[in-house]
């Protein structure tokens, strides 16, 4: 069993239109609906992967119920999300089907009171003996300690649970100085975290900040790995037009079933990016193309080498 933690859970809402012109009225061509949140997604891609995952995290309001109904409905996802007074948040991509491109809107998700957290801590506490690794993934809700993360990466480590870290700004500064075992920032996030703009330097201070490992996500340029065991690149076939939300959250699930799996890293990095560039071709947030993932992942570029990094 994995389990991921979103404790800024969504209902993520996706609208396509024929053109995305600003000051006017559009008609919607389609609409779709998906529980959200950056772990939520993780989850749902390691369910198609085969396998088990509890998902935890808050949800609550109408909203919430929402959520809770579709995860439900899901095979292979245990819905362990702990109640809240607040509404659980929306989101809406809109995407434009000439362009390709995606406008996103994001709600700030609900004020967790201090008994809500507590709450949340003691389900957490309870899982972590019966799975094999956790993904902590996304922003925190209002309420919410800046040092949330820290707290949880230092509780899975003492239950010697693998842990991957995927958050951004004061959470991950926090965070990873609780030594994760692994984080996936993305390029930006990267450089905020460490002043550094290039990725690779960015990745080396990072590690010295505390991860074990770094995979930054460098967008159509595929993911950059640094890690105790060696360095590497993994590049997609070629770039890709359509929604990319949930795309780094597809790459988390390719890291963190290859490392349940024991896949070596350069196997783990090429599902993650054929993954990644599945997603996005998708129709909706938090989903991937199979037969996309299949033909990229044949084709998936991964160059570097072992060594003592």
């Amino acid at each position: 069993m994995i389990l991921t933690v979103t404790l800024n859970t969504a209902l993520d809402i996706t609208y396509r239109v024929p053109s995305l012109r600003p000051h006017t009225s559009h008609r919607v061509s389609e609409v779709t609906e998906r529980p959200g949140g950056k772990g939520v997604n993780v989850a749902r891609v390691l369910a198609a992967l085969g396998h088990r995952v509890t998902v935890t995290g808050f949800a609550g309001g109408a909203t919430g119920r929402e959520v809770h109904a579709r995860l439900t409905a899901t095979p292979g996802i245990a819905d362990a999300l702990v109640p809240v007074t607040g509404t659980t948040r929306r989101t809406v991509a809109v995407v434009d089907e000439h362009s390709g491109d995606t406008t996103q809107l994001n709600e700030p998700g609900p004020h967790i009171t201090p008994a809500e957290w507590s709450a949340f801590q003691d389900v957490y506490a309870d899982l972590l003996p019966t799975v094999s690794a956790v993904a902590l993934c996304g922003s925190l809700p209002p309420g919410v300690p800046v040092g949330a993360y820290a707290g949880l990466v230092r509780a899975a480590r003492a239950a010697n649970v693998p842990v991957l870290l995927d958050t951004a700004g004061e959470a991950l500064r926090r965070g990873i100085a609780a030594r994760p075992d692994l984080i996936k920032p993305n390029a930006d996030e990267l450089a905020e975290l460490t002043g550094a703009h290039e990725p690779l330097r960015a990745a080396q201070d990072a590690r010295r900040r505390g991860a074990r490992a770094v995979v930054a996500s460098l967008g159509a340029d595929g993911l950059l790995a640094y890690t105790s065991e060696g360095l590497w690149r993994a590049t997609p076939p070629a770039p890709v037009r359509g929604n990319p939300t949930g795309a780094g959250d597809s790459a988390v699930a390719g890291l963190l079933s290859g490392l349940v799996e024991q896949l070596p890293w350069p196997a783990r990095l090429a599902r993650a990016v054929a993954l990644s560039t599945a997603t996005v071709l998708a129709p909706a947030a938090g989903e991937f193309d199979r037969a996309a993932y299949e033909d990229v992942l044949a084709r998936v570029a991964v160059t570097g080498e072992v060594t003592a990094a």
